[in-house]
Parts: structure tokens; sequence; C-alpha cells
């Protein structure tokens, strides 16, 4: 009987976890799976509560993304009511995911992996931080605390607040944008812009380093899922879902994201909060996909911002296209903070950015209604229901984190293959199994939604291996 091994918890991720790899009678790897154990609950906790409060509710699923959310939910609640958004409100709301964008992958780099490239996977835990890497490299430190710092502002200066602004609405937004906040994004952006070229330019002569690292860190093929706009280039606020294969064929291209129910399939494994999803039309195992910057990086021609199409040029000569190594995903978020950094540029400069007519009036309602975003990790959905009153009695949220959950599980299995040294746990395995699942930056408050029945099961397991007694 073989044997298994466990990490618990994932460190340096959002949420909780913990990994089984099980081995065979020979000591090898058989098979890897990231357990979420905290369970959020938020489907169910939304039902009975008026559609205009989702917005607000749902933001508080996490405090890293809650943009992605607002966003979501308001434009679900556009279509419930009818109310397709004036263009300043349509221009306020991109830069806000922006801004976000910008906030959440400089975390993602400089926080939480950046000081394992920097330190070392063989560095003490305790230095493996950004306090660590302010002391080993204190101007590439500097450079992402000042671009988290710059994407959090603006979200304040837009919303009034850092983390959970009441401002994007069905209809709009609650606001307009005061002309002094626009000023004081503006007189930002030069140095926030040079901080992207920086760190993009210190990675791209660090990341040959880390080539074998790159070979054994989610370096498979599967598709890859995006928002593309209608010319080929990045979208994070709209478009058609564009399916792409890892040989860089087009699967699936145009269709409707309010219809992701009939592509998409979330299924419960019995041993995780977190419901795993895969392409319908593809079945299982093919039908894993991957979501999240490596993978809108892959579906679009282009960004479309002089500067982040070169630097996607150079990703592109240097890793092939598409990219299939989730490592890539590091100098992905990269290249979308600066892709960002440009287009809130040009934002800033449209007069109808500062147009006080932000919100319209309700017009012919529906009972349901999905509203779709690129969120940092990757392709949200929110999909409500509700009753003749307004109250919501029906919600799926699908969040990337599940969409490539999947995917996670085969980049532990292929990190753990690689690193397994003896049937234990030695830090080289940690460390690099870890490394793996911070590569897709993981949500995972955000993605545990499971709900109307136990999707954890209990198992009673007896010195051989053998399961003696299981209840779900």
């Amino acid at each position: 009987m073989g044997s298994r091994l466990i990490i618990d918890p994932v460190t340096r991720i959002e949420g909780r976890a913990r990994v089984t790899i099980e081995l065979t009678d020979a000591g090898a790897v058989s098979s890897a799976h990231v357990q979420v154990m905290q369970l959020r609950g938020f489907e169910s906790i939304c039902v009975g509560r008026p559609l205009g409060e989702m917005p607000a509710l749902t933001a508080r699923i996490c405090g890293i993304c809650p943009v992605s959310h607002f966003l979501a939910a308001s434009r679900a609640g556009d279509v419930i009511l009818g109310a397709s958004p004036p263009v300043a409100a349509r221009r306020l709301r991109e830069l806000l995911q922006l801004a976000q964008i910008v906030q959440s992958h400089a975390l993602s780099f400089f926080y939480l992996s950046a000081p394992d490239f920097v330190l070392g996977h063989e560095a003490a835990p305790e230095r493996r931080s950004i306090l660590g890497l302010l002391e080993a490299a204190p101007e590439l430190a500097r450079d992402g605390v000042a671009l988290r710092a710059f994407g959090q502002g603006v979200i304040e200066k837009v919303t009034g607040q850092r983390i959970h602004g009441a401002f994007t609405v069905p209809g709009g937004v609650a606001r307009p944008l005061a002309p002094e906040a626009r000023q004081a994004i503006l007189s930002g952006l030069p140095g926030a812009l040079g901080a992207a070229e920086r760190a993009i330019a210190w990675w791209e002569a660090e990341e040959p380093r880390h080539a074998e690292e790159a070979e054994s860190c989610g370096n498979f093929a599967t598709a890859f899922l995006a928002l593309v706009g209608s010319d080929g280039l990045l979208s994070f606020d709209g478009g058609r879902l564009r399916l792409l294969s890892a040989d860089g064929e087009v699967l699936e291209e145009g269709n409707d994201p309010s219809r992701y129910g009939a592509f998409i399939e979330e299924r419960a494994d019995g041993a995780s909060y977190l419901k795993p999803a895969h392409w319908r039309s593809l079945g299982l195992p093919a039908g894993a996909y991957r979501v999240g910057p490596l993978a809108r990086l892959n579906a679009v021609s282009a960004c479309g911002t002089p500067r982040a199409d070169r630097a996607l040029e150079r990703l592109r000569g240097t890793a092939g296209a598409p990219l299939l190594a989730t490592f890539r995903a590091h100098r992905a978020r990269l290249v979308e903070i600066l892709y960002a950094l440009e287009r809130m540029e040009a934002l800033l400069d449209d007069p109808a950015l500062l147009d006080p007519d932000v919100l319209a009036p309700p017009g012919e309602r529906l009972r349901e209604g999905v509203g779709v975003c690129e969120a940092p990790r990757g392709t949200l959905f929110h999909h409500y229901r509700v009753d003749d009153d307004g109250l919501v009695t029906g919600v799926d949220l699908l969040i990337a984190s599940a969409q490539n959950a999947l995917s996670m599980d085969r980049a532990v299995l292929q990190a753990a293959s690689r690193w397994l040294d003896g049937a234990r746990i030695t830090p080289a395995l940690l460390n690099r199994v870890e490394a793996a699942i911070r590569a897709f930056d993981p949500c995972l408050s955000c993605a545990t939604h499971a709900h109307g029945e136990s999707w954890v099961s209990l198992r009673l397991v007896g010195p051989a291996g053998e399961v003696i007694d299981e209840r779900a």
C-alpha cells in the first residue's frame, strides 16, 4: 500500500489550503490534490437579499480583489434592471479594474513570489518576505511597494476607500470623478510607469536563472480561456470568450460570456470546498483549462498599448507562444501592470471621464442576469436570479481559482514528481510545491462557495492506508 504526504497549510497564498500527495509502493508520486478547507458560502448568504446589495455584499468575499466582485455584480445588475451605464460610468469602472490589476499583481509578484527568486528557495522562511526582499534588493522592493500603493491610491481617489468602497452600482457608479482626483492620479503615473518598466527589465534579466524551475512549474498542455475584445486585443471589462488550445489553435471563438453555463461545468470532488470547473465539450481530463494573466496574453493578438506590446513581444520571443509554463505568469503579471498603467493614462486623458452623468435609470427588467469581467486571477462570472420584488433567489459565482483548480493539481503533481526525495517532505519539495501553487496566485476565499450539501467528506483511514469508514 502506498503512502501519503500532507502539506498543511500552504503559505503565502490568499486563503487556507492543504496539499495531499499520494505515493505508490515504490515511492513515486501517483497523484496530488490541492484541498481548500475553508467555507465562505456567499452563494447561500446572498439569497434573500435585495439585488442592489450584491455589489457591496459580494465585494466582502475578498479584500484583495473586491473591485472585480463589485464590477461583476454591478454588470449582472445592469442586465436585470435593463440599465445600460453611461459612458463616464463605463470609463470609471474600467479605471477601477485597471487599478486593481496593478495593486493585485504587484502583491503577487513582489510580496509573495519575488522573495523566492531573490533570496532563493533555500533561504529561511522568515526571510522570504517583502522585508527580506527590502534588505536584499531594496530598489526592486521599493518599486513593488510603490506600484501596489499607486493601485490602491487610485481606488481610494475614485471610490473614497482603498478597500470595499461603495461605488459601482447597477446602472453605473455612485458619483462622478472629481477633477482634482483625476489630476492626482495623472501626477503619479510617470513614477508608476518607471517602476513597472524597471521591474520588467530586472525580471527579464533574472528569469533565465530559473529555467529549471520553469520546466517543472505548471509546464504542461491545457486549453486557455479569456475575454477578448472585438479587435482581438486585451480587455478586462468586456468582450467575448475565446478558448485557445495548447498549440495556439482557437478552439471556440466569440462565445457569449453570459451563456457560460452552457460551456463550463462545475463539479464538486468531495474533498474540498472548491468546485473545479472544466470545459463541457472537451470533457475530462481534456477539458481542464487555465485562466488569468497567462491565458489572457496567450489568447489576445496584442495588448494594444506600445510599452506593453513591446514587453509581450519579448516574452513571446523568449518563451514561445502559447506560453505553457504557469511559471511564466509571473512575467505576464508585470506585462499586464504596464498595460494597465498605459491604459489608465488614455482613460484619464478622455474628457468623458469627468461627465457628471454616471447613472442610468432602470428599464425593462429581467429575472436573471450575468456579469463578467477579467479579474486579476482570471475570468469572473456572477449570475443572479431575482423574484418580482428584486430579491435574489439564486446565485452562482464562478471564480478564476475554481477554473484553475484542475491545473493547480497537475502543477503540484509535476513539482512533487521533480522534487521528491524519499517518502518525506523535504524543504526543497515543500518550497517548490508551494511555489507552483503561488504561480497561479490563487484566491481561495473567493473560490469556496459550495452550498446545499456537504462537499467535504470525513474519512477514517487504517494504518495500512485502507478506508475503514467514510461519511459525506
